[in-house]
């Protein structure tokens, strides 16, 4: 049941995405971008990022259009971000090598050691 509902979750998710691809493709990109006016070749290459994205897209598209987004600050905010990104990245890299040598498995001790049969049923596997 849980299965059955996050399928039908994501298949909504999807639904909702090609609608959005649909009008932004059609619609809205020749609205906030001017050098996409004319250009129909490349459209069809951005619907499967739209699919995934289609909230950002939303976002972006009703900030272009109330306008305001400016021009000059537009990628000044994810510029910005790139170094903490970066330092923190190397950070979680360094945590999970730490851990990974740290910590041991141990399991499964507890088990008996078994030897592996051919598929054909030949002989048994010798250590």
């Amino acid at each position: 049941m849980t299965a059955t509902a996050i399928i039908a979750l994501a298949q909504g998710y999807c639904v909702i995405g090609a609608v959005v691809a649909l009008i932004f493709l059609t619609v809205g990109m020749d609205r906030i971008d001017e050098d996409a006016r004319g250009a129909y070749a490349f459209r069809p290459l951005l619907i499967p990022a739209i699919l995934l994205i289609w909230p950002l897209v939303l976002w972006r598209w009703l900030r272009e259009e109330t306008g305001a987004a400016s021009w000059q600050g537009r990628h000044s905010p994810p510029r910005a971000a790139h170094g903490v990104a970066a330092a923190l990245m190397g950070v979680i890299v360094v945590i999970t090598l730490a851990t990974g040598f740290t910590i041991r498995q141990t399991w499964p001790a507890d088990r008996a050691p078994h030897l592996l049969v051919a598929p054909d049923g030949g002989s048994e596997a010798s250590q």
